[in-house]
């Protein structure tokens, strides 16, 4: 019998991977060496106070996602880089602020990061504001194809950051388990916060340098961080209609009505160009039955899962603020 794969069956069944990047206001990436456990925090050299405050976080529901980060060599100091972003604040967000240390031992993160959740310690930003952070997923241990499709992937990605002279601009980690293995390679890039899969060095280029045809980020996107997932298949609509322009937007959301089993919903986003201007759109979100599946959504999952996809459906242009600042955008309808 041939082994399976769950990302070699998602392809199969030509999923649509939009609506699948889990939204979290704070990111906590903690420099660790591989290999790594199937639950990451419990690696053997993890503190026991990072566990648990790792494990205090999760129990109180916070919005904040904790991983571990390896660069390509291995560090000849005995440092620590911890990084934490943090969503812009509301009411319009365009991604997320970094700050980072290099912390002498490791056993000193959790009290960092303690004190930053508490309001004691605040993000400054970085002397390096253009940095970008793309993490692979290559946690083999907790999804083999993490390790068969993502470590490749992150060599490339290595490569194809080279050949782009982007070495002092973006940095390229491996990364523990954030989501989404079987769209594997999967990436997050921050500090905008979106979600890609099934990439390749092709469509990493078009990311990186946001120039060539657009439309090859419909199959590569997995949606923006900042967003509820129903609502990123609305957000990769507007972006494949606007261009790369969309990539300097900032976005405010609202759910304004929904039924009690989520089959249906009526959102809005507003959307603010970097002069002001803002847009409101609104449409109504339905379960797209054509492109829901069943399928095992890891390479260990006993049993296949439902993984419902949402269609835009009555997308127009309600209102424009400040008109007389900007040409027209483009206008759509249901």
């Amino acid at each position: 019998m041939a082994k399976f794969f769950c990302a070699e069956a998602s392809r199969q069944a030509n999923e649509d991977i939009i609506g699948s990047g889990t939204p979290y206001a704070t990111y906590v990436l903690i420099e660790y060496p591989m290999p790594w456990a199937f639950e990451a925090m419990d690696s053997a050299a993890v503190p026991q106070n990072l566990r648990d405050l790792e494990q205090a976080v999760r129990q109180a529901k916070l919005s904040v996602r904790f991983l571990l980060i390896a660069p390509q060599q291995r560090k000849q100091t005995p440092q620590t880089k911890l990084i934490i972003y943090q969503q812009e604040h509301q009411p319009f967000v365009g991604g997320y602020r970094r700050s980072e240390w290099d912390v002498d031992q490791i056993e000193q993160v959790a009290d960092i990061v303690k004190r930053y959740l508490a309001g004691e310690v605040n993000l400054t930003g970085s002397l390096q504001d253009k940095i970008q952070d793309i993490l692979v997923c290559t946690h083999g241990m907790h999804d083999q194809c993490c390790a068969k499709y993502g470590l490749p992937f992150y060599r490339q990605a290595l490569a194809t950051v080279s050949e782009l002279k982007l070495d002092s601009s973006v940095r390229v980690w491996k990364t523990s388990h954030f989501g989404g293995h079987r769209f594997a390679p999967t990436a997050i890039v921050l500090p905008d916060g979106r979600y890609y899969g099934a990439l390749n060095p092709s469509s990493l280029r078009v990311i990186l340098t946001r120039t060539g045809d657009i439309q090859t980020l419909r199959s590569v996107y997995r949606g923006w961080g900042i967003l509820p997932t129903p609502l990123q298949v609305l957000e990769r609509e507007l972006m494949l209609k606007c261009g790369w322009d969309w990539f300097n937007y900032k976005l405010s959301h609202t759910i304004l009505q929904q039924s009690e089993k989520q089959d249906w919903m009526q959102v809005e986003l507003l959307v603010e160009q970097p002069d002001g201007t803002i847009y409101t759109y609104r449409a109504e979100l339905t379960p797209d039955q054509k492109q829901t599946l069943c399928l095992k959504g890891s390479c260990n999952a006993s049993n296949a899962s439902k993984f419902v996809k949402y269609r835009v459906d009555q997308l127009h242009l309600r209102t424009v603020l400040r008109p007389e600042e900007f040409v027209k955008p483009i206008r759509l309808s249901a």
